[in-house]
């Protein structure tokens, strides 16, 4: 069976007729682009996951990492895809290229990360870390910082790793224990242990930087007295050569259920009384810069949701026609009729077109997202910086929570489509489920988004970001009412869109009240809602997009006419492909919705009032 990344043909329908991306080669910062360009980028991209990382992510998986020694070796066939993915610079595509980046537009790189990083996150996370650990460096750090650090991250000469748990301290950040003090030259001993750091020890680098978070001496409890160093595997020195090792040593790598090649370590700094850092930013703002990561992290996973999803539905559907199994319900009587494949049965075309409605509205999401930090670069107007920062800052907690449960949800449902031979190693789809269940843990679980999305996201701007939000769905509600065939859909979604308005509201009042645990308690429940009223714009979107350009090729045909034009021209099966996909959701899966919604306003008190010693064990 071959290999399955991501559908090219619906790539380009939402970069270049949903989005219009080719528009961004008209502003100054991308005039020296053109769609020819970046069609090649994203070609190179494919042919570089296809040819090279995915042909090992399946090695790597059996093969999984060597701890010995303190120290972590990772499958020898990474060692030549990560040199060609130095080589060919895709660790720092759209940073500037003064600065050893491509100055690509994000939508852009977007794309390419869907097929490197969606080809064997176990791979792609060596360069995925050491990404936000150089932003960091880059955007805070000192000009001597940046001239020491960031070439060598960026090229991916040197790795890079985010380093915030401890064993006491998961969440709760502020809890830290991790101590600095500062020495006579500027430098800080830095003393504690650190767990689940995610490329924290391997052998595909000479170095690897580890920026980490630290209390200085005196500094005030919680996460108002926490500092942020960057602390080298090997000590660097002022003309920028490898000094001695610093005193950074691995003690374990944990056991996973997935993501088997990609090494998760225990670090202890300063076991002996020689782990040296310098600070990153202000004393006590560390956290403030590692936000900056971590938010970029989270868009990132929740992408890799979509990744998972896009890959295990390709799989699915691949093998949905060509198992033979069963005779179609029409001929079940019959027992002459022949076997047909299973894309035949209504079940399975269920699942698949549960799974192409989430892939497809998902990756429309996580595009968007990306268009929205182009639109960012391609203005002066600090003003118009703000509020798409601050949408940004909204879609954050639902990009990364959604994304990454209905991620896995698809890999679920692509091991049911395959049957029993799903639940083997001898196909793919039992690697992606296991590998994607991590998306909803880790750069902050998902409960703990839905509590962000509800108590800080919601109430942004006294509520204006969230108006603007609707506002932007409306548009596209507007445009469906003027399009034949797609009227229907638009009202439907227009319902929805109405009452979540008043489900905000009801939950933003008890927020403030003494039942706020109770809203709380919906809070999860209520980012499901957020997350399918955006596969609903999304996909509603997308069949406005379709729909015109369907009805040009088909014209007024009907019946078996019409179907055999759609299952001759693949144009005109795409666009058909949409119009249904947005159907399908908005008349099967957003009354569901409604029904989330109907949960959130009668409020139930159950969650909080149960006793503890009700739940039993």
């Amino acid at each position: 069976m071959a290999q399955q990344i991501a559908d090219r043909r619906d790539v380009d329908f939402v970069l270049y007729e949903q989005f219009d991306t080719e528009a961004l080669t008209k502003h100054p910062r991308y005039k020296s682009m053109n769609r020819k360009m970046f069609d090649m980028i994203i070609t190179e991209a494919r042919n570089f996951a296809v040819k090279e990382i995915l042909p090992v992510n399946e090695e790597g998986d059996r093969v999984g990492l060597k701890f010995e020694n303190n120290q972590v070796t990772v499958p020898e066939c990474f060692h030549r895809p990560y040199s060609l993915l130095r080589e060919g610079e895709w660790i720092a595509m759209t940073e500037d290229p003064e600065i050893g980046g491509q100055g690509l537009p994000h939508i852009i790189a977007q794309v390419a990360a869907e097929y490197i990083v969606g080809a064997d996150f176990s791979f792609g996370a060596f360069g995925f870390a050491t990404h936000g650990a150089a932003k960091m460096i880059e955007i805070f750090g000192t000009d001597k910082q940046k001239e020491l650090y960031l070439g060598k991250m960026y090229s991916g000469q040197w790795g890079g790793t985010m380093v915030l748990t401890e064993a006491e301290a998961g969440s709760d950040v502020g809890a830290l224990t991790t101590s600095a003090k500062k020495n006579d030259d500027g430098t800080y001993t830095i003393s504690g242990n650190k767990i689940f750091i995610t490329c924290g020890e391997h052998n595909l680098t000479e170095n690897i930087i580890h920026p980490v978070l630290a209390r200085i001496e005196g500094a005030p409890a919680g996460t108002k007295g926490i500092s942020l160093f960057i602390v080298p595997k090997r000590w660097v020195n002022d003309d920028g050569s490898m000094g001695e090792l610093n005193d950074v040593v691995c003690t374990g790598i944990e056991e996973k259920l997935g993501l088997h090649a990609s090494p998760t370590c225990q670090l202890t700094f300063g076991g002996k009384g020689n782990c040296r850092g310098v600070l990153l930013g202000e004393e006590n703002k560390g956290m403030r810069v590692m936000f900056h990561m971590m938010n970029e992290a989270r868009l990132g996973v929740g992408a890799l949701g979509l990744f998972n999803a896009s890959c295990a539905y390709l799989y699915a559907v691949n093998y949905a026609k060509e198992r033979i199994q069963g005779r179609d319900l029409a001929d079940m009587l019959s027992k002459d009729a022949p076997p047909v494949n299973i894309l035949r049965h209504p079940d399975v075309r269920r699942m698949l077109l549960w799974m192409k409605a989430h892939t497809e509205g998902m990756r429309s999401f996580v595009y968007y997202v990306a268009s929205l930090f182009d639109k960012m670069a391609c203005t002066d107007d600090e003003a118009e910086k703000t509020k798409i920062d601050d949408f940004i800052g909204l879609l954050t907690p639902i990009i990364k929570s959604y994304c990454t449960d209905r991620g896995f949800e698809c890999t679920v449902l692509a091991m049911q489509v395959y049957g029993g031979y799903g639940y083997t190693r001898d196909y793919p789809v039992e690697r992606l489920m296991r590998d994607s269940k991590i998306n909803s843990i880790y750069e902050g679980t998902n409960g703990i988004q839905a509590m962000d999305l509800l108590a800080r996201k919601m109430g942004m701007k006294k509520g204006a970001i969230f108006m603007e939000f609707l506002g932007e769905i409306q548009k596209v509600i507007a445009a469906g009412k003027q399009i034949p065939g797609n009227a229907e859909l638009a009202e439907q979604l227009e319902t929805v869109i109405n009452r979540l308005g008043g489900v905000a509201m009801h939950l933003g009042k008890t927020v403030m009240s003494l039942d706020f645990k109770v809203a709380f308690a919906h809070a999860a429940t209520f980012l499901e809602v957020m997350g399918d009223v955006v596969m609903g714009w999304m996909l509603l979107w997308r069949a406005n997009v379709a729909a015109p350009k369907l009805t040009a090729l088909v014209g007024d045909l009907t019946g078996d006419a019409r179907l055999e034009v759609i299952n001759k021209n693949k144009n005109a099966a795409f666009y058909e492909g949409q119009v249904q996909t947005a159907r399908f959701f908005i008349q099967t899966i957003l009354p569901v919705t409604s029904g989330k919604m109907q949960s959130i306003e009668t409020g139930c008190k159950a969650v909080v009032e149960m006793p503890e010693a009700a739940f039993g064990g």
